[in-house]
């Protein structure tokens, strides 16, 4: 990396008209860190800033992705995914800027009720997954500009891409490794997300929305039991789990979840993906009759996660 590039994304320097404040996270592909807009429409909002890393700015595969995801976030404007605010370049480095969710992330609050031993309650979890559902909904019927579809597959849901505000918004985020315009049977040759949360399709590289809503069901079992429900002490062990069915039920792990609660679950990660929800929306609607609205609610949800970080959250 080039001095000038280090100068350009440190804490206080000036990147066109933000101020960087402070690093939030890297990854193989890019980075991210907080900043404060200084002018224009946004001027005075924190963001998150997110760059190609520089040693793969020249590479022409790695932008053409980049570029990829900065239009279908543009695309993409729902209260429960995270919005993007600005894409472009300075000095050739490309940049999204999105909107920063002041709070946690959902691996964090998973972490967190694992160490103290605290369950999080059941309508909860259900209100989670139901938020997550409607925003994954709103996304696979999505639209570009001159209203083509744009079939998206987000393809990494997973707690840490999940993000809980102090005031309870809850909100999906990072959409770096999302397929568009994908067809039933395409595959790819690159296993996308994370191990835990892929399901049996999306093992051998077969990408569609129902990998999506697959995740989704990992991640309800995950709020239900504070387990992930196939294990395996490696991917290849985590892959042979997945494909062979083999995890326990819900109410093996936390029997005060319901029968009906627990039908659901087991339908969302049926080994046959014909026998599963077909839609995020159906998905959605099956879990709504296990939800107590008045204790699920996003103040509710800011009061736990309060609860489990203290004020300063």
């Amino acid at each position: 990396m080039k001095q000038s590039e280090v100068v350009l994304w440190s804490s206080g320097a000036r990147f066109g008209h933000y101020e960087i404040l402070a690093p939030l996270g890297k990854g193989g592909m890019a980075e991210v860190v907080r900043a404060r807009t200084l002018d224009g429409p946004w001027a005075g909002t924190e963001v998150a800033i997110k760059r190609l890393l520089p040693q793969l700015a020249r590479a022409p595969e790695y932008v053409q992705l980049f570029a990829k995801e900065a239009e279908l976030s543009i695309a993409l404007r729902h209260p429960n995914i995270v919005q993007t605010l600005d894409v472009g370049a300075i000095g050739g480095v490309a940049y999204l800027a999105m909107e920063w969710v002041d709070g946690r992330d959902l691996g964090q609050v998973l972490r967190r009720c694992r160490k103290q031993g605290i369950a999080l309650p059941i309508d909860f979890a259900v209100y989670l997954a139901r938020v997550l559902l409607e925003a994954l909904d709103y996304a696979h019927r999505a639209e570009n500009a001159s209203g083509t579809p744009l079939q998206v597959v987000h393809c990494d849901v997973s707690p840490s891409n999940v993000f809980i505000s102090r005031v309870g918004e809850v909100k999906l985020g990072d959409f770096g490794v999302a397929r568009v315009r994908v067809k039933s049977g395409v595959r790819d040759a690159v296993i996308a997300g994370k191990p835990y949360y892929l399901s049996p399709e999306a093992t051998a590289g077969e990408v569609t929305q129902a990998v999506d809503l697959w995740a989704t069901a990992v991640v309800l079992f995950e709020l239900l039991t504070l387990e992930r429900p196939f294990q395996g002490s490696n991917p290849p062990e985590v892959f042979g789990a997945i494909r062979a069915g083999r995890r326990k039920g819900v109410r093996e792990r936390r029997p005060e979840v319901t029968g009906g609660l627990e039908a659901v679950v087991d339908r969302a990660l049926a080994a046959d993906p014909r026998v599963r929800f077909p839609t995020a929306a159906e998905f959605a609607a099956a879990l709504e009759p296990h939800c107590d609205e008045r204790i699920g609610t996003p103040l509710a949800i800011a009061a736990l996660v309060r609860g489990l970080f203290g004020a300063a959250g």
